[in-house]
């Protein structure tokens, strides 16, 4: 009986088996779909003709084209101080700043003069002495004459034994004094010129020694010699001061000049550029200065504070006498005109002394060109979109690089996009989705020089 009832659950089992079965049966094979593409965001800008300016960027501080120490030339005591001779005060062309004690000076001066009526009072003397001494040569040239014929006149008559020779011998003597006389007086009259050209060139002596005095006089006034700012004031009044003494020192404010460090390959490719040459080669410093005076470059100088930007109108004004071996840069030597008359207030200071600006050179525009940002150029290549969205990897030439741009000689034609975007990895014929960046192409035109695509 228990096994009958064991038998009865064998029919359901089966049932359920069969059923199970016919499930499995008709059930259809999965089914298998490809994968599709994924196309990568990319952003591209087209590239149009436009008008390149070549320029470089240097940054330098602000020099004055002229400094001038007040340095004392004579020795005495500071009896004057300009008022305003202080540190950051403008002082006109010819303002006397400082006054030394002109005392000893004037009482050079006075002894010069004194000297020099002396030496002429002398010369006057001399003439006068010379004009009676030829009065008088004349008169014992005439007494001679007498002694001679009185000598005569006893020699006569002591060969007729007349006379004694005691007579004949005081004749004699006579003669010879008087004889002595006549050549005394002539032997001054020989010295007498060249005591007055001693006199003379005393004369001259005290007249350098009078223009030294009044040199020294005149330097006991320290004037500025144009007009400037005070940088430094080492003066009191009633200090002594010694010759070579520095007591103050001034910056000249008609030009400013900077200094701006430009590397040298840059330097190169902007003056092959700006002469419309391949590249610079065989050029030293003074080559360098000659071309670069040629080529006539637009400078802007621009200051960038926190309160905003400020620039002035410049000129190219020299290179620096060297270039520097470690760092490969050359110093471009701008100067601005008017620095301090063009300032405004609140809005635009006067270049002085230490202020740190950018030098921005530009030569006329090349004309029409490809660019792409700098940042787009793989180790010269380019990623291109081309018509059915897919990438191309070009390889191009490059010509003038500058700022944020690069021209594009060879490998690139108008209307191209090229990517922008860091495209990592970048496989050839890969599928893009684009979006066209066209606020970096209104920034690259900009910089470019012209703002604007060319027709």
């Amino acid at each position: 009986m228990k096994f009958l009832k064991k038998l009865l659950f064998v029919p359901p089992i089966i049932l359920g088996v069969l059923v199970l079965m016919y499930f499995v049966n008709q059930k259809k094979p999965p089914q298998f779909n490809p994968p599709a593409e994924q196309a990568r965001h990319v952003r591209v800008i087209e590239v149009t003709p436009v008008k390149v300016v070549p320029r470089i960027h240097g940054f330098g501080a602000v020099e004055p084209d002229k400094q001038w120490s007040a340095t004392a030339q004579v020795s005495g005591e500071i009896v004057y101080v300009h008022p305003k001779l202080k540190n950051g005060s403008i002082l006109d062309a010819g303002t006397e700043i400082i006054r030394i004690s002109p005392a000893d000076y004037e009482l050079a001066i006075a002894q010069a003069r004194a000297n020099i009526r002396s030496s002429e009072a002398r010369i006057k003397e001399l003439a006068v002495s010379e004009k009676n001494t030829r009065e008088l040569l004349e008169i014992e040239k005439q007494s001679l004459v007498i002694r001679e014929r009185e000598l005569k006149r006893q020699k006569d008559l002591l060969a007729k034994k007349t006379v004694a020779r005691s007579a004949v011998d005081r004749a004699m003597r006579d003669s010879f004094v008087q004889r002595k006389k006549v050549q005394d007086l002539e032997n001054a009259l020989r010295l007498i010129p060249t005591q007055l050209e001693v006199q003379k060139e005393q004369v001259e002596v005290y007249k350098a020694q009078l223009k030294s005095a009044e040199l020294n006089l005149a330097r006991t006034r320290i004037k500025m010699p144009f007009g400037g700012r005070v940088s430094k004031v080492d003066v009191e009044v009633a200090q002594f001061a010694q010759p070579g003494q520095k007591l103050a020192a001034v910056d000249g404010i008609a030009t400013a000049e900077i200094e701006a460090q430009i590397a040298l390959d840059r330097f190169l490719q902007f003056l092959a550029a700006a002469a419309g040459t391949e590249r610079m080669t065989g050029v030293d410093v003074h080559s360098l200065s000659e071309m670069a005076a040629r080529l006539k470059f637009g400078v802007k100088v621009h200051l960038k504070t926190g309160s905003g930007a400020a620039s002035w109108d410049g000129r190219f004004a020299r290179i620096s006498d060297t270039i520097d071996p470690k760092t490969r840069t050359v110093g471009i030597i701008a100067a601005v005109d008017g620095a301090y008359d063009k300032a405004i207030a609140g809005k635009r200071p006067p270049l002085a002394r230490g202020l740190f600006v950018e030098v921005e050179m530009t030569a006329r525009a090349l004309g029409k060109h490809l660019i792409v940002p700098r940042s787009s150029i793989h180790n010269g290549r380019l990623y291109v979109a081309n018509a059915k969205n897919r990438l191309e990897i070009r390889t191009v030439e490059t010509g003038l690089v500058q700022d944020g741009f690069a021209i594009i000689k060879t490998g690139l034609e108008a209307g191209d996009k090229v990517v922008v975007s860091d495209l990592t990895p970048a496989i050839n014929d890969m599928l893009l989705k684009i979006t066209d960046d066209k606020q970096l192409s209104a920034q690259l035109s900009q910089q470019a020089g012209n703002g604007e695509a060319v027709q």
